[in-house]
């Protein structure tokens, strides 16, 4: 049912080619049964999923899914339903397949109601979303009118999450890599706009990051970068001794001015702050179907405004920011 060919395929002899060379065995080394143990019984439960045709693809709402005119009846809704829990947990979404309500961890459709309306119209245009999870906000894109959306995720369990839907979905212009950042091509220079959302914190090395970003974009390509952040002005930067809401690898969370800031000393050209929200456990939080802690557990239930740690609360930023040049559109 994974099957990458015809994206390869695609991407021969036009602006992609330098990574169609390459990419079969990166997705190989991407989905290595012998690397990732649990990855055999997860393309079971790829497997097993029920021959479902949908009537109806949303792609455009909050809810990303798919329908039938007839509706499921009880037994098949429960096979559905158990089925698709074998992927546990689910970190993104929601979705909504057949009447099975996949109720995520976060409500990323909040971050793109926060987002939609303030960044470039996608209308056409090809897009990069780095650390993409199971591909929500790729579906959200595509429903907005991109040509072409790539999301890349190195963490095995979202990509076969991916596929479960995309067996529903059905939509041939957008995948889910088995990759990092660091698998793209250097300064492939191919995409009209460029997603990192929920990576830069992670990064040991946020200008490297940032440049990552910057050599995926064409001429007056657009980023789109959402990240923790604290308050404090130009400079101010938290550096997490140990972890930081009970996450072990939080490195860098800058200031919005400091960000801004980063992004103009590596070049990037009309840098904006488009929304600052603080992170409610409404937003971030334990369902059926991601049953292990989340937002509540990491705050101080003495003070919500601080983290277990003593750190000040989640509060994420998204800013834009533009490559060099002038913006042309894509021939996707």
């Amino acid at each position: 049912m994974i099957n990458y060919q015809p994206l390869i395929e695609r991407w021969q002899g036009g602006e992609l080619d330098s990574w169609a060379l390459v990419l079969a065995e990166q997705i190989a080394k991407g989905l290595d049964k012998k690397r990732y143990g649990d990855l055999p019984r997860w393309l079971q439960v790829l497997d097993e999923l029920p021959d479902l045709q949908p009537d109806r693809i949303q792609l455009n709402t909050a809810h990303v899914g798919a329908s039938q005119d007839t509706p499921l009846d009880e037994a098949a809704t429960q096979q559905l339903r158990d089925t698709l829990q074998g992927l546990h947990p689910w970190r993104k979404g929601p979705f909504e397949l057949f009447g099975v309500h996949i109720d995520t961890e976060w409500r990323s459709d909040w971050k793109w109601d926060r987002l939609q309306e303030r960044i470039d119209p996608l209308a056409g245009r090809r897009v990069l979303d780095v650390g993409c999870g199971s591909g929500y906000h790729c579906w959200r894109m595509l429903g907005d009118g991109a040509a072409q959306v790539i999301g890349i995720d190195p963490t095995p369990l979202f990509v076969v999450q991916f596929w479960a839907l995309q067996k529903y979905l059905q939509q041939d212009n957008t995948w889910v890599l088995p990759l990092g950042i660091e698998h793209v091509p250097q300064k492939l220079q191919a995409f009209d706009t460029v997603f990192s959302m929920g990576v830069l914190y992670h990064r040991r090395s946020p200008f490297d990051h940032l440049q990552e970003l910057k050599d995926c974009l064409r001429p007056g390509g657009q980023l789109v970068l959402e990240t923790l952040v604290v308050e404090g002005g130009l400079g101010a930067t938290l550096l997490p001794e140990g972890r930081y809401a009970r996450m072990g690898n939080v490195w860098f969370l800058p200031s919005t001015d400091t960000l801004l800031s980063w992004l103009r000393k590596l070049g990037f050209v009309e840098p904006q702050l488009i929304d600052i929200t603080v992170t409610s456990t409404e937003e971030q939080r334990s369902t059926e179907w991601m049953k292990f802690h989340s937002l509540s557990n990491f705050l101080d239930p003495e003070d919500r405004q601080k983290t277990i740690e003593g750190y000040p609360a989640p509060r994420r930023a998204i800013v834009t920011a533009k490559a060099p040049g002038s913006w042309l559109p894509t021939n996707d």
